[in-house]
């Protein structure tokens, strides 16, 4: 026993003076700007501006705030005229940017209209989203320029949109979209829909699109053929009677409004990765990783161009 020991004692020791310390020389942080830009098909443009943040700053609503940018100099350029965007307080733009923002902030309305930041943007009739347009954003901050372009694609209709019953509980069910994905080009899309059901008080159930689970997707494994797909209800259910179990179901009754837009490859890597990193944001084993972006000059995000297609689903047998 006594030999057993001395023997684990000698290997312990030499594995004691071998090890030998390493030091990894990590980067220190430096601040970048922050784009989320968005222009779709009768859509003004808007633009928001912030700096990223240290992973070891401060996480609260106060710093998140104080992260927005409200002294660039922010333009866009339809191809043939130049117009510089203004930074305006949320409540102060048209209703359907504010809807825009609440839409890229993932807020309700309601709440967005509060915030105390500014959005660039403008009202003028010149850059209203046309498709088949391209649109270059130019930035200049902090001595700097940032440049980005989109264009906003002809859209891809659906062939057609059904509400499929659940076989345990006919009550409840899915939306499902049939596509012919056209052949020979790349195409990528996002789906998005809102209940428009009037409740008592004379508004619709749903302000907001939402998009489902998954709702960013390409043609990538079915290029020019004709597929089937689901999507669940992402709308905050208000309703007490609407069972638990079927939270993301649409019920029978509801009339609901599809938003099926077309975007660039650029703008579906973005946020298709951009998902991808939310939903493993906590797993050590989610494999790294890193979002792109379409804005030159060393800026981070997006500049994004929308097609959308509109069709109304009643949700009946």
């Amino acid at each position: 026993m006594s030999k057993i020991v001395l023997c684990s004692l000698f290997i312990s020791i030499l594995l004691i003076g071998c090890t030998k310390e390493v030091e990894i020389d990590i980067a220190g942080f430096e601040e970048q700007l922050v784009v989320e830009g968005r222009i779709e098909t009768d859509g003004f443009p808007i633009v928001l501006l912030s700096r990223s943040q240290n992973v070891y700053a401060a996480t609260n609503i106060g710093s998140y705030l104080q992260s927005f940018v409200s002294d660039a100099t922010v333009s866009v350029t339809n191809g043939q005229q130049t117009i510089q965007l203004e930074p305006i307080s949320i409540s102060q733009l048209p209703l359907s940017s504010q809807k825009t923002v609440a839409e890229m902030l993932e807020l309700e309305l309601y709440e967005v209209v509060f915030l105390p930041i500014l959005v660039y943007s403008t009202a003028d009739a010149i850059l209203k989203g046309e498709a088949g347009k391209t649109y270059t954003l130019e930035i200049a901050y902090k001595g700097k320029t940032f440049e980005g372009e989109t264009t906003i694609l002809n859209p891809v209709p659906l062939d057609t949109v059904y509400w499929m019953p659940n076989s345990e509980n006919t009550e409840y069910g899915l939306s499902v979209g049939r596509l012919s994905d056209p052949k020979n080009e790349y195409n990528a899309y996002k789906w998005e829909a809102k209940r428009i059901n009037i409740q008592s008080n004379g508004e619709e159930l749903d302000t907001l699109f939402r998009k489902g689970g998954n709702g960013y997707f390409d043609d990538k494994f079915f290029n020019g053929i004709t597929l089937e797909f689901e999507a669940s209800n992402r709308q905050r259910r208000k309703d007490p009677t609407h069972l638990a179990e079927y939270k993301r179901y649409y019920r029978i009754g509801d009339s609901v409004v599809v938003k099926f837009s077309r975007i660039d490859k650029q703008s579906f890597d973005f946020f298709n990765k951009m998902d991808a990193q939310l939903n493993s944001a906590g797993n050590p084993f989610a494999t790294p990783v890193n979002v792109p972006s379409n804005i030159s000059g060393g800026a981070l995000g997006i500049w994004c161009g929308v097609s959308p297609w509109y069709d109304t689903l009643y949700c009946i047998p």
